[in-house]
């Protein structure tokens, strides 16, 4: 039964003080660059010998390629997180543009992104490490570098910027000597090593388009970082976002082709291939001694340590977002007296022991798994991107992607994706060990009001044979039910027509678990409803006798203090409330909402 409320006017008087609540806290260009930073730019110390191994002397080309392919994200990225600034990366983009099944699969591609991260990094520094101390036990070391960093995630100790950014310019530092050395080195002795490798035969006796097919495929892992920065965009000041992109693309550009080239110019190729789990320590050691491979060996253990929990970082960022949205079970959001989320900690920990005990720290395969994840988040991205064209063509932007480039964007990452699975199929059964069993646990809770409601069936099918049994587990259905269909959800209309509130109709009812929904308008003082509205509305809810609809009618000011104020007023959260695409004229960014959805 329709309820109709006309409660009077809300005051809007907080309403900057609001949006400017966290100003002083956000990131600048240099931070904000080095926490996501760290993630692409530590990608050299594994990728460059995966280039070379696969593409042989044309490896350069191979991450030039890769470089050019990263130039077209920039503008894709920029127009969707400009769009729609707020957390969440390919699931935030989904979210709001399609609908929770879709947004769902990209968040667990980006979940076994992080899981893969988090592995091949631990692997690597251990690598690294062992190029220092031998015999050290790679697979155990990566565990106690998994669980040292699970603990510190529990106890609160997070990424800080200021670290982020010492660990940055240590790395940039260090990378940039290693170069530097490398052709002082050539200077010295010559070109008779680059002269050998480029006569050497291409890998598996390919062809050049094949070796630099292959070679640029492999070569996309490093790229794997360049989406983290949109994982915590409204921690950034404004303007930030696009300039985090730009300098990831500079120094990606010009860090993984100089060091592979100076791999070229000071090794042999089999002696880069031989020397793949820390190939970079082995450049040192050879052109500079061992003190410089001393230096890029605690370099590489520190940056892929701080990637590691940059991982558990994200990932319980995203899990803590899916959760609230009632897509996870929210035993989940349990959190210590400092924050953190123990749970989703401990269970993230325990997919990465999962991963490592599978792959058996083999760089390589972790290498397969997580290309095969990240490149597939990356194309949602540019699906994204499509969508935010089609279906929020009138959301202001502060700049947009041709249809091209978002079309040459999106093929170089499906050529990329193919290449791998091409290359080593094992590799795919790997991802979808995990991908498989995840897809179909999110389908299942996605879907549990309607299980629970068969399962209630199949319950009271016991009555005459167990009738103790049969209550109680119709007692528990029926509370869980309860539960789930408390929750209230908020849809914030602009005088839509029966046909715009049909949809929204259709999609809270497709999307969410809910027996109530507040239609609410906010008018300006002197205005009212018109009669065929309100007659619209009960038409409404004869049609969805299964929600109850209660239409309020405010007068004030629509905005984040509005939205801040009615949210704390009848406990709902901002995430379960929803708009339609507001148009160039809205006075507010999308973010300064407070994670309201975007329906229509």
């Amino acid at each position: 039964m329709t309820e109709f409320v006309f409660p009077g006017s809300v005051p809007g008087d907080q309403l900057r003080n609001l949006t400017m609540a966290r100003t002083h806290s956000r990131l600048g260009p240099l931070p904000a660059t080095a926490i996501a930073g760290n993630d692409i730019t530590a990608s050299c110390l594994y990728v460059s010998a995966i280039a070379v191994a696969h593409a042989g002397v044309w490896a350069v080309v191979a991450l030039l390629l890769v470089a050019g392919v990263l130039y077209l994200f920039r503008s894709i990225y920029g127009e969707v997180v400009g769009a729609l600034p707020l957390n969440g990366g390919a699931y935030n983009v989904l979210l709001n543009t399609t609908n929770k099944y879709n947004a769902s699969i990209a968040a667990t591609l980006t979940i076994l992104s992080y899981m893969a991260t988090a592995v091949i990094c631990a692997a690597s520094a251990m690598h690294y490490l062992d190029a220092l101390v031998p015999a050290v036990p790679v697979v155990m070391a990566s565990l106690a570098v998994l669980a040292l960093f699970m603990l510190l995630s529990i106890v609160g100790i997070s990424e800080s910027s200021v670290v982020a950014v010492g660990i940055f310019i240590l790395h940039m530092a260090s990378m940039a000597l290693l170069v530097a050395v490398s052709l002082w080195f050539v200077a010295r002795n010559g070109f008779s090593v680059l002269h050998l490798n480029w006569n050497t035969p291409l890998p598996h006796g390919q062809g050049f388009w094949v070796a630099l097919f292959f070679g640029f495929s492999t070569a996309m892992l490093g790229v794997t970082g360049f989406e983290s920065s949109s994982n915590y965009v409204e921690e950034q000041k404004p303007g930030v976002f696009p300039q985090t992109l730009r300098n990831m693309w500079v120094a990606v550009t010009a860090l993984n082709p100089l060091v592979v080239l100076s791999a070229l110019l000071v090794l042999p190729i089999p002696a880069i291939v031989a020397n793949g789990d820390a190939m970079l320590a082995h450049l040192g050691l050879t052109a500079g001694g061992k003190w410089l491979a001393t230096l890029i060996t605690v370099d590489a253990v520190v940056v892929l340590c701080g990637s590691v929990l940059t991982s558990y970082v994200g990932v319980t960022g995203l899990v803590k977002r899916m959760t609230l949205d009632r897509i996870l079970p929210q035993f989940l959001l349990k959190e210590t007296r400092r924050g953190s989320s123990p749970r989703i900690i401990i269970l993230f920990f325990i997919l990465c022991l999962s991963v490592l005990f599978i792959t058996q720290a083999e760089t390589q395969a972790l290498a397969g798994m997580y290309t095969i994840s990240f490149l597939t988040v990356m194309a949602f991205f540019a699906l994204g991107n499509f969508l935010l064209k089609i279906k929020r063509a009138k959301l202001p932007r502060p700049e947009t992607a041709s249809t091209v480039t978002v079309s040459l964007g999106m093929f170089g990452v499906l050529l990329a994706l193919y290449g791998n699975v091409r290359l080593h199929p094992e590799y795919l059964v790997v991802f979808l060990q995990y991908f498989v069993p995840a897809i179909l646990i999110i389908a299942f809770l996605l879907n549990r009001k309607a299980i629970l409601e068969y399962l209630m069936i199949w319950v009271s099918s016991f009555v005459e044979s167990v009738p103790g049994l049969a209550v109680l587990g119709r007692f528990t259905i029926s509370r869980t039910l309860r539960r789930l269909n408390r929750q209230e959800f908020v849809y914030f209309t602009k005088g839509d027509d029966l046909s715009v509130l049909n949809r929204v109709m259709m999609y809270v009812q497709a999307n969410e678990i809910t027996k109530k929904l507040k239609i609410v308008t906010v008018l300006k003082e002197g205005e009212s409803v018109r009669p065929q509205y309100l007659e619209d509305v009960r038409v409404l809810d004869r049609a969805y006798p299964e929600i109850k609809i209660e239409f309020i009618e405010l007068h004030g000011l629509f905005g984040p203090a509005l939205v801040h104020e009615l949210s704390e007023k009848w406990n709902i959260p901002t995430n379960f409330m929803f708009i339609g695409s507001p148009g160039d004229r809205f006075p507010y960014r999308v973010a300064d909402l407070g994670g309201v959805r975007l329906i229509i």
